[in-house]
């Protein structure tokens, strides 16, 4: 996650508190969804930007997720995001947020 998104993201949760703010990725592989995951849950993993040792403790998922999914208007969905499912990896980028969530949902005092 570039730095003025961090900068973004951490100005709105200022503004209208964590639990009141979700972040929906659209990284292109697992691994990246995951790296921004974390930015935006326990802080900038690289510590060089404006997230470096900050804890928003947000929630995070892929727009891919069936979760994302579910809450999208279906004609909405399949006009912006479909094209995505056919050529990025889902199942892996599904897996790497959900592994995310889980591994410090504890860490931050929630339930999984």
């Amino acid at each position: 996650m570039d730095l003025e998104n961090q900068k973004r993201v951490k100005s709105f949760a200022e503004e209208f508190g964590a639990e009141n703010v979700v972040v929906i990725l659209g990284a292109a592989e697992g691994e990246a969804a995951g790296l921004a995951a974390e930015t935006v849950t326990v802080g900038d993993p690289t510590f060089a930007g404006p997230l470096a040792g900050v804890r928003l403790g947000l929630s995070v998922y892929h727009a891919c997720e069936p979760e994302v999914k579910a809450e999208v208007d279906p004609l909405v969905y399949e006009e912006q995001i479909s094209m995505m499912e056919m050529v990025l990896d889902v199942d892996s980028i599904v897996e790497e947020m959900k592994s995310i969530r889980n591994q410090y949902c504890m860490f931050l005092g929630g339930e999984g």
